[in-house]
């Protein structure tokens, strides 16, 4: 309430038109004047109530809104935080672990054998040929394939062995407590048994092999690093040697300490020939030299006569004895020794063809060429300089290079091989049917020779594989067809000589006739180079 109280004054001269001062006028009553503002005041304070109650209640409704998105933001944030974290851990296609979670838990498994003195297995696995399925089918196929193999590999082990995918066609498998090198052994002899049934690529049965590396801590390895490099290394040296499996061996790692050392000793012996060679001396290891030449017989079958040798390298250690080439020829391969390794070879078996002739009972000679040397031309120009300076007939002389070298790389190798027959050297495919040659290829080559690996003769023994005859006598076939002899390697008993012979094979070489001797134990046929090709025997 506003309560207003204002004087009435009356203007003595009210009839003049000019006010007079105050003092003239005199006071002659009070007028009150009473605002009421209680209605005012109700309005303003419901007014203010329902603006406060609007404003609370915007408030409230912004609050929550903004919880909402926040939660819903954090929740979205955090589960892809989540799905990220899983997903750098696990391979985006077969949803198996990766190397970053497999080197973890290798870590973890290391620790924990150190602690309990157990054994910790890894067992690395890569698909053989896996670029060819890419390239002929497709990376939707390859894809497909990698999926199935994830799938059987996690079906079949224990629960908790870790199975994890390391890139490519490369899969890794964590034994976290394994009884004994020989135990996981086993385990990776069983795992390479999970490919044999073909897996199923739409309306396609494929079949694959693989190649599996074994290596354990504390037997190979003492850190999960060197784990994984054993292993690897193990896994290559079953690829190399086509065994399917392989545990992890100090000979095969070209980074230890013993291969780095037994590729100085290697470098030293050459450096002995090649300064015996330069001083007109004999390279072929008869006169005290480390490197020598041994010569195996090839048997023709339907006679059993030698029509030939093949000249095999031995490195006579000083304190090793004899060493095969299984051993130092891919230690040379891996640091470019292998050259020089080749250039012995050849100089040393023109020589000794040479001095068979001389005497009149040479037989053709084969001589291995590696895959670096077949690739080169200036083999061809090493070979025809010895020819010309030893003064032996060209057709005395073989080269023999494994099908996997010339599948390789075939647009620097067939050149070469046109070039030595154009000068009169016989070509040989080494260990075919490990590789890839098709029909067509195989008629357009420039060779005289097959040679059947090895594994498809033992097949042919007591406990080999049913059908191996059927699959020789295809090969047999097939070269016969091109016009090519066919030789059967490393035969051991005269079942399979027999066996060879009724398929249709030329001629054979193993240790059922001889095993490979030095020139000066092997007693040459008499007069082979005039028509005589009598049987040749090492002495002893």
């Amino acid at each position: 309430m506003l309560d207003v109280y204002v004087p009435v004054r009356v203007d003595a001269t009210a009839a003049s038109p000019v006010p007079a001062d105050a003092d003239a006028r005199t006071v002659v009553g009070a007028a009150e004047v009473m605002l009421d503002h209680t209605r005012t005041q109700q309005t303003l304070q419901d007014t203010l109530r329902t603006v406060v109650l609007v404003v609370a209640g915007s408030l409230v409704l912004l609050w929550l809104l903004l919880y909402r998105i926040v939660h819903s933001t954090s929740r979205r944030l955090r589960t892809a935080a989540l799905e990220n974290a899983r997903l750098a851990m696990l391979d985006s296609l077969t949803g198996l672990p990766n190397r970053r979670l497999l080197s973890e838990q290798m870590q973890r498994a290391v620790r924990d054998a150190g602690e309990d003195g157990s054994r910790v297995g890894l067992i690395l696995l890569d698909i053989d040929r896996f670029k060819d399925i890419n390239d002929t089918l497709g990376h939707d196929h390859g894809d497909a394939l990698l999926e199935l193999v994830a799938e059987r590999l996690r079906h079949a082990l224990r629960d908790d062995d870790v199975v994890a995918r390391l890139g490519g066609d490369e899969f890794a498998i964590l034994l976290p407590d394994v009884r004994s090198v020989g135990n996981a052994e086993r385990l990776a002899r069983r795992v390479r048994g999970l490919f044999a049934a073909p897996f199923e690529l739409g309306d396609l049965a494929l079949h694959v092999d693989t190649s599996i590396g074994v290596a354990c801590l504390p037997d190979h390895a003492d850190d999960p690093s060197s784990l994984m490099r054993t292993a690897d290394i193990a896994m290559y040296a079953a690829k190399h040697q086509r065994s399917g499996v392989a545990v992890y061996s100090p000979d095969a790692d070209d980074s230890s300490p013993a291969r780095l050392v037994l590729m100085g000793e290697l470098h030293a012996a050459l450096e002995e020939h090649e300064t015996a060679g330069a001083h007109d001396g004999d390279p072929r290891g008869d006169g005290g030299m480390q490197l020598e030449m041994h010569y195996q017989p090839k048997i023709e079958l339907a006679s059993q006569r030698t029509v030939g040798l093949e000249a095999l390298m031995r490195w006579r250690h000083p304190t090793r004895g004899l060493v095969g080439p299984g051993t130092f020829v891919p230690l040379a391969e891996q640091s470019g020794l292998i050259h020089r390794l080749t250039a012995f070879a050849l100089d040393a078996s023109v020589r000794q063809l040479a001095q068979w002739s001389a005497e009149g009972t040479a037989v053709p000679v084969a001589v291995n060429l590696s895959a670096h040397d077949v690739a080169d031309p200036a083999v061809v120009d090493t070979i025809e300089e010895l020819l010309r300076r030893h003064h032996v007939r060209p057709e005395l002389l073989e080269v023999e290079i494994t099908e996997t070298a010339l599948v390789a790389d075939r647009s620097r190798v067939v050149p070469v091989l046109e070039r030595l027959g154009r000068l009169g050297v016989r070509v040989a495919i080494d260990d075919f049917g490990t590789g890839t040659t098709s029909i067509s290829q195989l008629r357009d080559l420039p060779v005289d020779e097959l040679k059947i690996d090895r594994v498809f003769v033992a097949d042919l023994g007591d406990g080999g594989r049913e059908g191996s005859d059927v699959v020789v006598q295809a090969m047999v076939d097939l070269a016969h067809s091109f016009g090519l002899r066919v030789v059967a390697e490393g035969v051991e008993d005269e079942a399979i000589a027999r066996t060879l012979e009724r398929l249709g094979v030329d001629h054979a070489q193993g240790y059922l006739w001889a095993a490979p001797a030095p020139p000066a134990q092997v007693r040459p046929p008499g007069g082979t180079a005039r028509g005589d090709t009598s049987v040749l025997h090492p002495i002893g």
